[in-house]
């Protein structure tokens, strides 16, 4: 067995991927999570995302520790799901700040989950790492969440922030749903359809997480999206060509308000929203993007069963 990597929060459709890359080169990978799974494809381990308990022991000589733990933002964003959003993200970063610094042999890498959605809804504005930051309430999750892993003493650890757009992938994710409505003939354009969404295979995400975890040069924060984003007019234009079906008559904002909320259980924003994002500083150190264009990622996609 080669070298280990924890997996905080590696239940989930990026975390079940990423295991799977990983565990695939020969990497021990261990999954945190509330409630572990006897007869797992990867080991699993307690934690409960806020406290030390014996899982800090897992962390001792690791080769990185990944934390993509975090409460669904794919909600209605009532008072309590929005407390709930904010403290599984920001104490789940205290938690593995607390347990690198009790390492002797502390992790060599540290790979943390962020979003995009600091940079808030930029309309045509495109947002690099440099982009301002928005003050609306995801950008502020965003703020708490970068500052406490920008606050949490491991110096003999590299720290490297991904900014995560939106992935597609099979089995998981926005795509799922989103595939659902254009094979019911209701995939048209979401709002006024200007929106951008900036975009990532689940793929590139992998890989982008396994080179932040083995190349020393990797620090700081990137935007982790796809090179080329589209606006939702176009977005659900290729994923109706991907799944073969035609045009579709577009949703109005207040449809959409209606919808996401009494038929999805989720906040309408998150589609009425966008931001345009570039990967700047993944594209100046040379990352390859094996999908840099959303119409064959799209098309791979459906090969592998979408």
């Amino acid at each position: 067995m080669g070298a280990k990597v924890i997996l905080a929060g590696g239940r989930g459709f990026l975390g079940a991927a990423l295991a799977a890359q990983l565990s695939a080169e020969g990497r021990e990978v261990v999954v945190l999570t509330r409630t572990p799974a006897a007869g797992a494809a990867t080991r699993e381990v307690a934690w409960d995302g806020r406290t030390p308990g014996p899982w800090v022991a897992e962390l001792e000589g690791a080769e990185a520790v990944v934390n993509l733990a975090g409460r669904s933002v794919n909600c209605v964003h009532t008072p309590e799901n929005r407390r709930q959003i904010l403290e599984s993200r920001v104490n789940s970063v205290k938690a593995l700040g607390d347990a690198v610094a009790r390492c002797n042999r502390p992790p060599a890498a540290w790979i943390q989950s962020g979003s995009l959605a600091l940079y808030g809804d930029a309309g045509d504005r495109l947002c690099d790492e440099t982009a301002p930051e928005a003050s609306d309430f995801s950008a502020g999750v965003c703020r708490e969440w970068e500052a406490a892993l920008a606050t949490a003493a491991t110096p003999r650890t590299r720290q490297v922030l991904l900014r995560i757009g939106l992935v597609l992938g099979p089995g998981g994710g926005a795509l799922g749903p989103l595939t659902g409505l254009v094979r019911w003939f209701l995939g048209g354009t979401v709002g006024s359809g200007r929106q951008y969404l900036s975009w990532l295979h689940v793929d590139d995400m992998s890989e982008i997480v396994r080179q932040a975890i083995s190349r020393p040069d990797f620090s700081g924060a990137y935007n982790a999206c796809a090179p080329q984003p589209v606006t939702n007019a176009d977005f659900m234009r290729e994923l109706r060509g991907a799944l073969r079906r035609p045009w579709s008559p577009p949703a109005p904002e207040w449809a959409v308000r209606l919808g996401a909320r009494y038929l999805f259980a989720t906040d309408a924003d998150l589609a009425l929203t966008g931001r345009r994002c570039v990967p700047a500083r993944l594209t100046a150190q040379g990352f390859r993007f094996r999908f840099p264009e959303l119409k064959p990622a799209l098309a791979d996609l459906v090969l592998r069963g979408l």
